[in-house]
């Protein structure tokens, strides 16, 4: 059986100190490139793994970063994530993935253990309007970026990445006016979340601008997903639903929908038009099919990590970053024009049809009488 090899065998076998394989290892620039080459290719040959505590203690950094989501089984969280490890793991930085279960102690528990295990800093995917504060009260010196939450608008002092959730309302309620729904319902509004807040002003600002009111049904849970989008859904449709379109908060809502409207009897798209919003693997299958607002995961997994190892790398911080992207609408099958825009389309082409068919038989009358 192969002995452990330690860093005084390298030392040996290099003809160096234990020093210098120490400044090879960490990059010293006191050090020839050709003399650190050949302490690596020497590590890499014998097997030698870097002591990754003792190193820390050396560096003063870990190269391991936290994360907390509110819930790792939600699709859209769980797609974030992964976007978040592989593009830190390209920087070379590792993940620790913690789920805050929806639960603001957990969450904070969460931020000890973090702290505890030295992280170099931490990555908060929240929705709710306190989320700025926890970090402000539980990291004031370590550095963060809220995800999810746009610290610019609820005026804390930390770090942020976001989608433009008013923007996003806004195409949701565009691409449905577009179609020629007028009978509309919001589905899933979390009064206790700020995106939820901003996505649901951007749509029914929209559409009370074209003199639509929609219908707004909120959802009293602290989290958004398929159960609770179907319980929702099973009401709405119990007590008689007259709308032509759904607009749901998020996708995992949507989904719930589909599964309240197939044990009612409704069809989507021809009965009812469905829109979602997060763009989550599942809604493209093709039985699913769903239309919805692309919150453009990986872009926003990548500026949070590029913006969160940026102020790692800085001596210090003068100033809060703040980035906003937009999102973008993905239209797939289960939204189509309502029953009377099409009726009315249908009547426009007929009248069409008519002026010119009577043009032309003037036309030729003319014609005729020449």
């Amino acid at each position: 059986m192969r002995q452990h090899i330690t860093i005084k065998d390298i030392a040996r076998i290099a003809g160096v100190s234990t020093s210098t394989v120490s400044r090879a290892l960490s990059n010293s620039p006191e050090l020839s490139e050709q003399t650190r080459q050949r302490i690596l290719e020497i590590c890499r040959r014998e097997g030698y793994r870097v002591n990754a505590l003792a190193r820390s203690l050396i560096c003063n950094k870990t190269n391991v970063i936290g994360l907390i989501v509110p819930e790792v089984t939600n699709p859209f969280y769980a797609e974030l994530s992964l976007g978040i490890e592989t593009h830190a793991r390209s920087l070379g930085y590792n993940v620790i993935l913690c789920n805050g279960q929806n639960n603001t102690k957990v969450t904070e528990e969460l931020f000890g253990f973090l702290i505890s295990h030295q992280v170099d800093g931490i990555i908060l995917a929240s929705s709710q309007q306190d989320a700025g504060t926890m970090i402000q009260n539980l990291a004031p010196r370590l550095p963060t970026v809220l995800l999810g939450t746009p610290a610019l608008v609820s005026g804390d002092e930390v770090n942020s990445v976001c989608i433009d959730n008013l923007a996003g309302g806004r195409l949701a309620a565009e691409h449905l006016l577009e179609l020629g729904h007028r009978d509309i319902v919001y589905l899933g509004n979390r009064p206790n979340s700020l995106t939820h807040q901003l996505r649901l002003r951007g749509f029914t600002e929209t559409l009370e601008k074209a003199g639509i009111t929609p219908q707004v049904i909120d959802n009293p849970h602290g989290c958004s997903s398929i159960d609770i989008g179907c319980a929702l859904s099973r009401e709405l449709f119990a007590n008689g639903c007259s709308a032509t379109a759904i607009f749901a908060s998020t996708d995992s809502m949507a989904l719930g929908v589909l599964q309240a409207a197939d044990e009612y009897g409704i069809s989507v798209p021809d009965d009812i038009s469905l829109l979602g919003f997060d763009n989550i693997i599942y809604s493209a299958l093709p039985k699913i099919e769903l239309s919805t607002v692309d919150q453009r995961k990986q872009l926003l997994a990548e500026a949070t990590v590029d913006l969160l190892t940026r102020i790692i790398d800085s001596d210090e911080q003068d100033e809060f970053t703040h980035r906003m992207i937009r999102p973008t609408l993905v239209s797939r099958s289960s939204c189509r024009a309502s029953k009377n825009k099409s009726t009315a389309l249908r009547t426009d082409r007929l009248s069409l049809l008519t002026l010119l068919s009577h043009t032309i038989h003037q036309q030729v009358n003319r014609s005729a009488a020449d």
